[in-house]
């Protein structure tokens, strides 16, 4: 049996993510912070572009990619938190859906019956993830509109919650 390689195209661009969480809390200004989540951002799109063009999917590249992600995220709504740039409320709100994800896989695994539902992506946790940069892009370039913008990460992390569990209870029942 052939094991599977981390060292990827796909799974590089993803891991250049957790280098990029670095690099936001040592960055303080506005400009290098707004150019560090647009780089996040195109990775994040990059990785998948290529494992799908060139076929290289893979079981490592599903779990480096989200793990980037949630990473990324939360280290830089950490650092905008701190640095007073954001309020409590609204890092509760954008990091809702990663802290009910984490939730919701802990206790899948705690319990036998759902030990064996394999976890996949789905559609609305990426409009999330989006969502969610595009936010803490707007941080920088529209203040007045990050409240909105939280609004919308809210409601779709309230969806994406309710669409994680539909799908895993639905897993459940087949597996």
């Amino acid at each position: 049996m052939e094991r599977e390689t981390l060292a990827t195209l796909p799974n590089m661009i993803s891991l250049s993510r957790l280098g990029l969480a670095v690099a936001f809390v040592l960055f303080k200004g506005t400009h290098s912070r707004l150019i560090i989540v647009a780089l996040a951002g195109a990775t994040d799109f990059l990785d998948g572009y290529f494992a799908r063009r060139r076929g290289s999917a893979s079981k490592w590249g599903a779990l480096v990619d989200p793990i980037a992600d949630r990473f990324f995220v939360f280290t830089a709504v950490c650092a905008l938190l701190f640095d007073g740039v954001i309020d409590t409320w609204q890092y509760a709100i954008l990091i809702s859906r990663d802290f009910m994800t984490a939730v919701g896989f802990v206790t899948a695994r705690a319990i036998p019956w759902l030990r064996g539902v394999r976890f996949e992506s789905r559609m609305i946790g990426k409009v999330v993830t989006v969502l969610q940069l595009a936010t803490l892009a707007l941080v920088f370039v529209a203040p007045y509109l990050v409240n909105f913008a939280l609004v919308l990460v809210g409601f779709a992390s309230l969806v994406s919650i309710g669409d994680y569990t539909l799908a895993l209870w639905n897993a459940r029942r087949r597996a």
